[in-house]
């Protein structure tokens, strides 16, 4: 198949394709004598699988990492373990971060009756003030 069509049957964009094999997660395509690039199944499925680890927010490094394992699959994968233990503990990073702005975004809101001008408004004022607008930060 063409890079159109891979990119077509992958959900991603051509430039996606030539990026992943640009970074060496993905082969480059044969060349035909019209010097279009061929590829097989077999690539898609290498495609596939580089789109969900991005969707599952593995860097390209560990992406890498993972595709090398397919020349070793007989190795420990307790790595790969300890790898994701450290997405979920950054993941955890960002839920309680987010809380906590979740918390401040409501106070400010129950500042606020929607009564007064912009000069007025409480949320406003609070934002202007530098130390409340490191919360949002």
């Amino acid at each position: 198949m063409k890079i159109g069509e891979l990119a077509k049957k992958a959900g991603c964009k051509v430039v996606t394709i030539r990026y992943y094999e640009q970074k060496g997660l993905l082969p480059k395509g044969l060349r035909t004598s019209n010097n279009y690039r061929l590829y097989n199944d077999k690539d898609l499925e290498r495609l596939n699988f580089i789109m969900h680890c991005r969707n599952h927010h593995l860097s390209l490094d560990e992406i890498k990492r993972l595709i090398s394992c397919d020349k070793n699959d007989q190795q420990s994968c307790e790595w790969v373990g300890k790898m994701i233990d450290v997405h979920i503990q950054e993941i955890n990073k960002q839920i309680q971060s987010l809380k906590e702005l979740k918390h401040h975004l409501q106070d400010l809101r129950c500042k606020c009756s929607g009564q007064d001008t912009l000069a007025n408004c409480a949320i406003v004022k609070q934002l202007h003030q530098h130390n409340n607008c490191q919360h949002l930060q």
